[in-house]
């Protein structure tokens, strides 16, 4: 059964992650398949951004992602064809996760931002939609 498209964008969300408070420092950790919807296979994080560029600007036809702002802040634009949205990270205990079939788009960092993204996959170049025209035409299929 094919998730319609409001589904899909409304699948988007920021899950809070566990926080263990101590005056020598906060801890936050992730376990798949607990914290995250799916089993970890790759992870990286983005870092020396500047302020005025933006990341991502592409979709997903199989792979799951969570971000999750790990200092400073930025908005993720988030398209599902149809209907967009904006999501503010700024908290290193929220992620945010992402379903495929969702065009995302990184940008406005502070300064000194570094962001953290947990993927269900390993890297695969075919499993990029890079294209705009290319995605709304997966997406009506």
């Amino acid at each position: 059964m094919r998730v319609m498209s409001q589904d899909r964008l409304n699948q988007c969300k920021i899950l809070d992650l566990p926080k263990i408070g101590d005056p020598r420092g906060n801890l936050t950790f992730i376990e798949q398949n607990n914290h995250v919807p799916f089993e970890i296979k790759r992870i990286f994080y983005i870092y020396d951004l500047p302020t005025a560029q933006d990341r991502g600007a592409h979709a997903h036809y199989d792979l799951h992602q969570f971000l999750i702002c790990l200092s400073g802040s930025l908005d993720v634009d988030l398209d599902d064809g149809k209907d967009k949205k904006i999501v503010h990270l700024n908290r290193p205990w929220q992620g945010l996760y992402i379903p495929p079939l969702i065009w995302a788009s990184e940008k406005n960092f502070d300064t000194g931002t570094v962001y953290l993204v947990l993927t269900s996959d390993l890297y695969k170049p075919d499993s990029y939609i890079r294209d705009y025209n290319q995605f709304l035409k997966v997406v009506k299929e």
